[in-house]
């Protein structure tokens, strides 16, 4: 465990804004999660947290050099957002992270019940784009270096830690 906005010159994470995906009881203690669709871990602890009484804001930290997919699915989850969807696209696309190409992409959203012209053209927008790499670059100043990486309180916890974190600690 690591102290938020340790020494090392990182920034504060940017505290829950209107437009973040906001997941549990109002009144649940609050911990922000940076994830991409395509890390093991990050599914396991999304299972983990599901668990939890906790107040989960969910960002996206898509670490295209080991999995290229995360893009692409970081897109098709802020496009169901847009949609109303977001929590349900972030859960199936947890639950099944070896079939993130395109044309599984279109069978979750038509799953889903959405507009799927409209779903393809929001994931390529320029303003789904400019969300996903907002997020990127908060968890970035914020000291995020691996996925997961969940900050709770004045704590942060990073990769197999998160996990662990939320098995244990988190509760």
């Amino acid at each position: 465990m690591s102290e938020a906005g340790d020494p090392l010159g990182s920034a504060p994470i940017p505290g829950v804004a209107p437009d973040d995906h906001v997941r549990g009881a109002e009144n649940g203690l609050l911990v922000i999660e940076y994830a991409d669709f395509e890390c093991p871990f990050c599914a396991a602890l999304s299972a983990r947290l599901a668990e939890t009484s906790r107040r989960r804001v969910f960002r996206h930290f898509p670490v295209r050099t080991s999995h290229p997919r995360a893009w692409p699915a970081a897109c098709a989850a802020e496009a169901a957002g847009l949609q109303g969807r977001f929590w349900e696209m972030h859960d199936i696309l947890f639950a099944d992270q070896g079939r993130l190409e395109d044309p599984h992409l279109w069978e979750r959203a038509q799953a889903l019940g959405l507009d799927l012209d409209r779903f393809e053209a929001d994931r390529r927008s320029d303003a789904v784009k400019a969300r996903v790499k907002r997020d990127f670059g908060s968890g970035l100043r914020g000291g995020v270096v691996t996925t997961p990486t969940l900050f709770t309180e004045n704590a942060m916890y990073a990769g197999k830690e998160a996990v662990s974190a939320a098995e244990g600690a988190l509760g």
